[in-house]
């Protein structure tokens, strides 16, 4: 036995290595959460103390078993199998933004997910980890390899398709991993994570409430106390642009008046923005979403504010680019980082003069797009926070700033 001691130590580890840990947060609070091969959970080590993990989601043909754990109350470390997880902080002064990362493969619509200029999240991720943030924010869509690579396209060749866990680590969790490993993180949920796409697994594997065995078509609101700063998460799979589901709006439209309860300032996170614009006919930069735009149009018939001036900032992907925008009519700014690895939108520089779907009233009051992949990381400073752009690199290639208030207000230098 003696002989084969070095050789199970060594296996053991390898399987250690091989599961998926990372803390992200839920509706109530930050957990750790772990994918593993193994039969069942481990214990979550921390510095006050061990706690048995649970099991999340049982594993099936598709997925290996999923635990998780709260983070006990005051913990500054945390560990799973010997593997240190990153750990919260109170009051976040930086906190990294990114969103749009995964790799499109859909039909005919083939990006080369072999080429690391075509689909740059690693690089990106691995960037973003370097900063060292106290907070990431995904701002949702992680899985786009919908479809089998064609044969013979060395793009995409060897590329896993459809919703598992082998496509879910190959999009997300192993080029992602430099950042769990960097910092806790809030995951907002995207279209490409409806229930007829990838929401079964995002559900199981990411979801902020527990799992129940089954795709929850919307996950209600959640909010998230930083010290400071609250975030506010909304599930807004389902808000078509273009066709209006009045009571899908109806639910958007309480649980966004709700925020008006919640103390400020809120950064409001969701995946579709409301008011935000791609290239149209003529470059004129078009958009909205139209059961979010009558969402707010409900609020707004009922007397009150479109959107509860407890809420600050809005923070969306969705158009793959980099967008900062400013309303007039006292609509919070927006900003717009779809840009972390799908293939980028063609949006105009200039988005004053924007046409939004509905009839919402809300116009442009100044706001710009930059073009390229990559992701921002918003610093605290005095008045409000820088905003530095980097590229997929990691190099800081523009400075804005947010400047607080009621609402806020982006500033872009051009």
């Amino acid at each position: 036995m003696k002989i084969f001691a070095p050789l199970l130590l060594v296996l053991s580890t390898i399987v250690a290595q091989a599961d998926t840990a990372w803390v992200q947060a839920g509706d109530k609070g930050f957990e750790a959460r772990l994918v593993t091969s193994a039969a069942s959970c481990p214990a979550l080590h921390t510095d006050r103390g061990d706690a048995p993990m649970a099991a999340r989601a049982a594993a099936d043909a598709n997925f290996p078993l999923t635990c998780a754990a709260p983070l006990p109350v005051g913990a500054t470390t945390a560990s799973i199998g010997g593997q240190a997880l990153s750990m919260p902080v109170t009051n976040p002064q930086r906190i990294l933004v990114l969103g749009d990362t995964g790799c499109r493969i859909k039909g005919a619509s083939l990006q080369a997910c072999n080429d690391p200029a075509q689909w740059p999240f690693p690089q990106v991720a691995a960037s973003a980890a370097k900063l060292k943030p106290d907070l990431v924010v995904h701002v949702g869509d992680y899985l786009y390899r919908e479809s089998a690579c064609p044969p013979g396209n060395a793009g995409c060749a060897g590329s896993p398709w459809g919703d598992n866990w082998t496509t879910w680590k190959a999009d997300f969790f192993d080029p992602a991993a430099p950042l769990l490993q960097a910092a806790p993180v809030v995951l907002a949920r995207g279209n490409h994570e409806d229930c007829t796409r990838a929401g079964p697994g995002w559900v199981r594997l990411q979801g902020p409430s527990a799992f129940d065995g089954t795709c929850i078509v919307h996950q209600p609101l959640y909010t998230l106390d930083l010290g400071d700063l609250r975030l506010a998460v909304l599930d807004d799979a389902v808000s078509n642009e273009t066709d209006l589901d009045r009571d899908v709006a109806k639910t958007y439209a309480a649980e966004i008046a709700g925020l008006a309860k919640t103390p400020a300032p809120i950064w409001f996170i969701h995946h579709r923005p409301t008011w935000a614009a791609i290239s149209g006919p003529l470059g004129i930069p078009v958009g909205g979403n139209l059961t979010l735009i009558e969402a707010s149009r409900i609020n707004a018939a009922k007397g009150g504010p479109m959107i509860p001036p407890t809420v600050a900032l809005q923070l969306s992907g969705h158009i793959h680019t980099f967008e900062s925008i400013n309303y007039q009519g006292g609509v919070p700014p927006q900003i717009v980082a779809g840009n972390g690895g799908d293939n980028l939108d063609v949006t105009p520089t200039n988005l004053r003069g924007a046409q939004f779907l509905g009839h919402s009233g809300v116009t442009v009051a100044d706001g710009l797009s930059v073009g390229g992949f990559g992701f921002l990381l918003m610093t605290k400073a005095e008045g409000g926070w820088t905003i530095d752009l980097y590229d997929s690199a990691g190099t800081k290639t523009r400075t804005c700033r947010f400047t607080s208030g009621k609402p806020g207000r982006l500033d872009c230098p051009t």
